[in-house]
Order: structure tokens, then C-alpha cells, then sequence
């Protein structure tokens, strides 16, 4: 920057770097997004392909920085997790902040077109978001279980409320008040006893959310699936069957499993040449042989964090 008699400006700017050592998360969250949803038609309670596009723009982000080691979308939300270790930007928060949140909104529109192919953009989303930083894995964990227990919570509400006008012939402000002061049992019970509904038996992706991981290509361990409603204080558990397993592998996402299927004549090859590398060398070469995953799976119990104990640290 050149050095002239208005360069004194700069020293108006103000560090911001994060704490070091510490885990990072941004959270990006639609701005307006029910107008949103209604200007360009999307299906209620859920539209499978606003889901996919959110998850395809994060999928971007994580590709374009490979700090980050987990994400989780719900709706028109996603959370990305950086690792302690992590300098990207020197750790200053306004750089690390705007560039994610500017690359996932400019992918939100860039791949708009794949998945809304015969609806126009009415005008440009907006995404904002923030950082929060935990000292310690037990916080992330139970921060990734917040957002996972608000998925269920917003989805069974949602769906019950669509099942009521969309099947059940009530009005907007009659479905409110219908379900004004139910726990999840009660909503669990709507849906059964007047639709036969079992809530449990819906897509994972609605329930559990988008969990994005990166996979080895030498091995892709599968998810695991366990009802939400035990950890909730409520009945609804007990009212409802367990829902089927689902098999994280079996939900990739296009172009994920590529290079799963490598020949081990040469994984061997790779093997060897990696014991005369340094470990900075190890790590980059680590970085380039794994894909990302989009799981639907439970982040709340320890089976997820001990599958994938690489996450934390």
C-alpha cells in the first residue's frame, strides 16, 4: 500500500483477530426468507430442492476452505465448524466471516439454475452470519445437538401445521391455534391418529438435518440413525416407533463417492511413498485424497463424534 499523506486512514482499522486455540463456528441464516420461500413457489413444509441448493453451496464453501471440518443445515441455515488449529486469514474475524458468507450466498445463486431449473431468480438472496467461538469439544458438541433438536422441534411444528390446512382443511390462523401450547407428543399424536402420519417414518433430511463431513477415499464409515424425540423432555419417544436405519454412505452427495472404488494395488503405491513424506507434507496430501459426504444422521449421542473423533482434534 503506497505510503502517502493519506495512508494515516488506515490506523482507523481494528484488529480483530479470535482467540487462538480456540473452535470457531459460522452460523449463516437466511434474511427474509419466508418472503423468500413464497416469491419463488417452494413447497411447504419442506421443498427437497432449496435443501439440495443449500447443501450444494456448502458443499462449496467446505471445498474452498478446507479448515473447516463439519457442517450442519436446517432450513434456510448452516453452520460450519473451523478446527483450533486453524489460521486461516491470521484468524481475523472480518475476513473470515465475509468470505464465507459471500461465497455461500454467490453459490446459492451461481447453482440456483440446477435445481430450480424452470424458476427465476425475483431477486438476490441475502444471507448474514456471525462467529461464536468454544473453548473446548464438549461446547461444540453440544452446540451441533442444539441445532439438531431445533431441527426436529421446527420440523414436526411445521409439518403438523401443513397437514392441518393442507390435509385437513384448516386455515392458517385455525392450525395456530390448534396447535397453540402442544408438546411434541401431542403433535406426534395429530399426525398418527387424524392422517396416519408416522413422523418417524419421514425423509431424515427433514428431521435430522444435512450433516457434511469430509470422507477418506481409502474408507466411508456409515451414519447412524436414533430417534430425536428422547432427548427432547418429552413423551413423544414413547408414542412413536423407532424409525429404520439409514445408511450415511448411502447418501453422498453427486460426486462424493467418486474415487471410493481405487484400486488397492494403488492405495498401496500411495502408502509407500507416503512413509518418506514429512508429516506437513502427510497432511496436505490427506487433505487432497478425501470427498465430502452430506449425511442425514444424529449428531446428538457420542456414536458421531467417536466415529469421527479427526473432527475435534
Amino acid at each position: 500500500m503506497a505510503a502517502t499523506r493519506w495512508a494515516y486512514v488506515k490506523s482507523y482499522e481494528l484488529p480483530d483477530p479470535i482467540l487462538p486455540n480456540t473452535y470457531m463456528v459460522v452460523r449463516l441464516d437466511g434474511q427474509s426468507f419466508h418472503k423468500f420461500s413464497d416469491a419463488h413457489g417452494f413447497t411447504k413444509p419442506n421443498d427437497i430442492r432449496a435443501l439440495e441448493l443449500m447443501d450444494r453451496a456448502s458443499s462449496k464453501v467446505m471445498e474452498s476452505f478446507p479448515d473447516i471440518v463439519l457442517a450442519f443445515g436446517e432450513s434456510d441455515e448452516y453452520s460450519f465448524l473451523l478446527q483450533k488449529s486453524c489460521s486461516l486469514f491470521n484468524r481475523r474475524q472480518s475476513k473470515i466471516l465475509t468470505s464465507i458468507t459471500s461465497l455461500f450466498t454467490s453459490s446459492y445463486v451461481f447453482y440456483w439454475t440446477e435445481f430450480f431449473p424452470t424458476t427465476p431468480l425475483q431477486y438476490p438472496p441475502a444471507f448474514d452470519g456471525r462467529i461464536v467461538v468454544y473453548p473446548s469439544g464438549q461446547e461444540v458438541k453440544d452446540y451441533f445437538a442444539w441445532r439438531q433438536a431445533d431441527t426436529h422441534i421446527n420440523n414436526l411444528y411445521n409439518t403438523t401445521f401443513w397437514t392441518l390446512i393442507q390435509k385437513g382443511g384448516l386455515t392458517t390462523t385455525e392450525a395456530h391455534a390448534r396447535l397453540r401450547g402442544t408438546v411434541s407428543s401431542q403433535k406426534n399424536e395429530i399426525l398418527f391418529s387424524q392422517f396416519n402420519i408416522n413422523y418417524n417414518d419421514m425423509d431424515a433430511r427433514f428431521r435430522k438435518g444435512s450433516v457434511l463431513v469430509w470422507n477418506s477415499l481409502k474408507s466411508a464409515p456409515e451414519s447412524h440413525e436414533t430417534t430425536l424425540g428422547q432427548y427432547l423432555n418429552d413423551d413423544s419417544a414413547s408414542q412413536q416407533p423407532s424409525s429404520p436405519g439409514i445408511e450415511g454412505s448411502d447418501l453422498l452427495s453427486e460426486g462424493s463417492a467418486k474415487g471410493l472404488t481405487e484400486d488397492p494395488q494403488n492405495l498401496v503405491l500411495q502408502n509407500k511413498n507416503q512413509r518418506g513424506m514429512s508429516k506437513r507434507a502427510q497432511k496436505k496430501q490427506a487433505k487432497r485424497d478425501r470427498v465430502i459426504a452430506t449425511l442425514h444422521c444424529d449428531v446428538i449421542k457420542d456414536a458421531f463424534w467417536l466415529e469421527r473423533n479427526e473432527i475435534l482434534g
